[in-house]
């Protein structure tokens, strides 16, 4: 059985399986807590989530925490919801969960088209550091700094292991860490002074749009084949499909595409929307999107979903 068959055997929502709309959860489903880590993809994926949930009679709450802290606090059950599980670069972060049973892993919310891996702007390329193994060479004009995100994340420490391991020689490589807007500002900085940079990058992500960059190869490895070919996955925390249903189906058909991040990424970095006002904006541009998603969901108080959240975007 996969994922979501053994996350909702016991609500009957087995995968292929037509299922019927749930009703009369109990009151303590109302709020649904979803984590942010701080990337602008998860923001989008989640104040989408969000403001459907809103439009369904739902109180969602996000709260902003580093990867080891959101799977922390899924097995405390102080959080219900994360929707940046990628992998395979996460595996180490979400394996002792999973072996726990704290989590569970209900399917993939971004299916195909992302990657995770490093990068250097096109101009550093042509120079001729094309792969993980010709770092080494540009320590230099790189002044022996490689460029990660936020604390705690799992692509800084992969990074800082290759340092530690002495990986294609780069030992003495220091790993900046700042945020997502920080690197990019970095980057930024970077480009108009046409300066060498190695840096995390990833795709759903403007940056793929603003910048042009190129992806190492020679990290099959450490972020995966294919230029750290990637699959982005839900996660929930163990026992609270079954105790609310509903919700969790909602959850479970959340499936999103690269084009449908990168459109909402760019009302955010671009644009300077927040999440909600560019989800609200996302789904009143694209109200057709609402109907897989609210396959088999109702509103929290038992009527239809689909008009419930319809109504509520105000179309």
């Amino acid at each position: 059985m996969n994922y979501l068959g053994k996350a909702f055997a016991i609500a009957g929502l087995l995968v292929g399986v037509s299922a019927p709309a749930f009703a009369g959860e109990p009151e303590s489903c109302k709020a649904v807590r979803f984590s942010d880590v701080g990337w602008t993809d998860i923001t989008s994926t989640t104040a989408i989530a969000s403001s459907i949930l809103k439009g369904l009679g739902y109180q969602p709450e996000t709260t902003v925490l580093s990867i080891p802290v959101t799977y922390a606090s899924m097995k405390a059950k102080d959080i219900d919801v994360y929707l940046g599980d990628w992998q395979p670069s996460m595996e180490n972060d979400r394996k002792p969960y999973l072996e726990d049973k704290s989590i569970t892993v209900i399917g993939a919310n971004l299916p195909v088209g992302a990657k995770y891996t490093l990068a250097v702007p096109e101009y550093t390329y042509d120079k001729g550091l094309h792969d993980f193994a010709d770092i080494a060479r540009f320590r230099d004009s790189l002044q022996g700094k490689l460029y990660g995100i936020e604390p705690g994340n799992n692509g800084n420490r992969l990074v800082q292991g290759l340092i530690d391991a002495n990986k294609n020689g780069l030992k003495g490589f220091q790993v900046v860490e700042s945020s997502e807007q920080g690197m990019l500002a970095q980057l930024q900085g970077a480009v108009a002074r046409h300066e060498d940079m190695v840096f995390l990058a990833w795709a759903p992500h403007p940056m793929n749009v603003n910048f042009k960059i190129r992806y190492l190869a020679g990290g099959d490895d450490t972020f995966g084949p294919d230029y750290g070919k990637a699959v982005v996955y839900t996660n929930v925390r163990a026992g609270w499909a079954e105790q609310c249903p509903n919700a969790a189906r909602f959850i479970a058909n959340l499936k999103f595409t690269v084009e449908l991040e990168n459109q909402m990424m760019q009302m955010i970095t671009g644009d300077g929307l927040d999440g909600p006002t560019a989800a609200e904006k996302y789904l009143k541009a694209n109200p057709a999107m609402l109907e897989a998603w609210l396959a088999g969901v109702t509103a929290f108080g038992g009527q239809s979903g689909l008009p419930a959240v319809r109504k509520s975007l105000g179309l």
